[in-house]
């Protein structure tokens, strides 16, 4: 028989996939250089020569066996070494490889942290608007997500509300900054109350809730704009990253659990990670990709792209009367709609082949979300598109 959890989930498939999907079969009609795709994050750079240059530099010196055989349950000793190194050169706290797990990614971190702190009924606290995902991510570990409605201001936390959401059933706080899908980034201020309220929290019930921090857009953030480390905010803090935006190299699924080396019991934590992966098989990433991002830590590919997209996308909205927060990383942006039904806007946007995502499936209704992970040129010609969906619908 069937598991009809997984059944279910069929009526409710990803919305930005299903756009995603309707800007290929839209594409193959119209060509898709006329599509004005904005639904999928998929990063739109090439990936740096000094990891294309890595990975045949293994290739043609490294052995065969090593490259291509399966790597400890924790990730290569060595990588992990590097990864710590980095760590602690850069943000000054004192990371060994005993602190460090490599993953398939993102996805596969935030798998095996959720799992370490969270029990079948426990509550997971994240912050609207959120990464849809989240949602089965956290669901499908027996633990529960609750969200904090959205700050509309500015997209920084409403600490009021989510006060009230702490309970004595909640193991974990998950923040994603830079944030997708608002590209906010959260500032020093939000981030030391949000350890004072965690500190507060635990002592009141008891033990510890631990602060889950999902970094996949950490390396783009734009210029003037201040990215504080979120680990030394708060000692009991799981940090997930992904390799996959900074190189563009989603494909190759490759990133890290970074436990805070200040955190009870961070070793063990470490450990148990090794033992979740023999339940969800996300385990010992490509030992290949492991070395190869080992070798290029702190580079990244051309990001100014993004930067340069969202200016640009910033100003065009504004200017047609859109109200939207400034994003201050990613490649996304986050406008509210022209009418209270985002999901009733953005089907009459595909009139005009411009496919955008609606922000109910971020918990923010009313809004939606641009991706502009793709061509400046691409972006500028979208705006003729925009501006006359704009005019004959709303004005």
């Amino acid at each position: 028989m069937l598991v009809q959890k997984y059944r279910d989930m069929l009526s409710g498939k990803s919305v930005i996939r299903q756009l995603s999907e309707f800007a290929t079969a839209r594409g193959q009609e119209i060509g898709y250089e006329n599509v004005f795709d904005y639904s999928l994050g998929n990063p739109s750079v090439p990936v740096p020569g000094e990891f294309t240059e890595e990975l045949m530099r293994l290739l043609s010196q490294g052995d065969s066996c090593g490259l291509h055989g399966y790597s400890p349950s924790l990730g290569i000793t060595s990588v992990r070494e590097a990864v710590a190194a980095h760590l602690e050169e850069r943000w000054g706290l004192p990371y060994r490889k005993e602190h460090i797990f490599m993953a398939s990614g993102a996805a596969g971190a935030l798998a095996h942290a959720f799992r370490l702190v969270a029990r079948p009924g426990d509550e997971i606290v994240t912050f609207a608007p959120f990464f849809p995902e989240y949602r089965p991510y956290v669901e499908l570990t027996g633990a529960v997500l609750r969200v904090v409605p959205p700050d509309r201001e500015n997209f920084q936390v409403d600490f009021d509300r989510f006060q009230e959401m702490i309970t004595e059933k909640t193991a974990a706080v998950l923040v994603n900054t830079p944030n997708n899908p608002s590209g906010v980034v959260y500032s020093e201020e939000t981030l030391a109350r949000l350890g004072e309220i965690l500190r507060e929290s635990s002592a009141r019930y008891g033990h510890t809730i631990y602060l889950i921090s999902d970094e996949p857009y950490r390396e783009i953030v734009f210029q003037g704009v201040d990215q504080p480390f979120v680990s030394s905010f708060y000692d009991d803090t799981i940090m997930c990253y992904s390799f996959s935006k900074s190189l563009s190299i989603p494909g190759e699924r490759i990133g890290y659990v970074a436990v805070n080396p200040r955190c009870q019991d961070a070793e063990e934590m470490v450990n148990m990670c090794g033992q979740i992966s023999r339940g969800t098989g996300h385990n010992c990433p490509p030992s290949l990709i492991q070395l190869a991002v080992a070798g290029v830590l702190g580079r990244t590919a051309d990001l100014s792209v993004y930067e340069t997209n969202g200016k640009l996308l910033y100003q065009e909205l504004t200017r047609l009367g859109f109200r939207c927060v400034k994003p201050g990383g990613t490649f996304y942006i986050f406008p509210k709609a022209l009418e209270e039904d985002a999901k009733v806007f953005c089907r009459k946007a595909l009139d005009y082949d411009l496919i955008l995502v609606p922000g109910d499936t971020f918990g923010a209704p009313g809004y939606f979300r641009m991706a502009y992970c793709i061509d400046t040129e691409k972006v500028q010609r979208s705006f003729e598109a925009l501006e006359r969906f704009v005019r004959e619908v709303y004005n």
